[in-house]
């Protein structure tokens, strides 16, 4: 049996949408066709690519934005669902050349190896912190865990992270931590 002919005609254009957001603190227009994902207008219509795809399924937290302070996996979201939002990426988090705390921290704590995830983890602490759920280390393990670093940097992270929130970097001090291999 033979599927129906669904695609356009050729020399057919997509209709497109018009769309603001306000990333980084300063506003943008575009016009994008409605299945264009945040992440994909971030990287490339607006030329930032700091997020990162990663998984493209919401997976592994690499493309995570802030959207009105909120953490979001911007490959999940269409962006024209975003419009006239405030929209931060790793861009936008320093002042000028004053880096975020968080940002600082990482470097303090070498939170990070390959720095795929960097981005995406960056935002993602940014949001939990602007949350203020998280109260001890592990809360911030566990509020963090959508956020995959496939270099293991996680003791560097939730180092940083507890850092700036100023809460202990170890749910119980008197157990040292030790690295090691995971068992297969």
């Amino acid at each position: 049996m033979n599927a129906p002919e669904t695609l356009a005609p050729l020399g057919a254009v997509a209709q497109t949408y018009p769309l603001t957001l306000h990333i980084n603190g300063s506003q943008h227009d575009f016009k994008v066709e409605a299945w264009v994902t945040l992440l994909d207008l971030l990287r490339e219509h607006a030329g930032l690519t700091g997020s990162k795809k990663g998984c493209d399924h919401g997976q592994c937290g690499a493309c995570t934005v802030l959207v009105g302070g909120r953490r979001i996996n911007s490959c999940l979201t269409l962006a024209v669902m975003q419009n006239g939002k405030e929209v931060t990426t790793v861009e936008g988090l320093a002042d000028g050349n004053q880096l975020h705390p968080l940002q600082q921290a990482f470097i303090d704590h070498d939170a990070f190896q390959c720095g795929y995830c960097t981005s995406g983890q960056l935002c993602s602490a940014v949001g939990l912190m602007n949350e203020g759920k998280a109260c001890t280390a592990g809360q911030v393990r566990e509020l963090m865990s959508g956020n995959v670093c496939r270099c293991g940097a996680y003791p560097g992270i939730v180092a940083a992270v507890t850092e700036v929130m100023g809460i202990p970097g170890r749910d119980d001090p008197a157990r040292p931590f030790q690295p090691g291999t995971v068992p297969a």
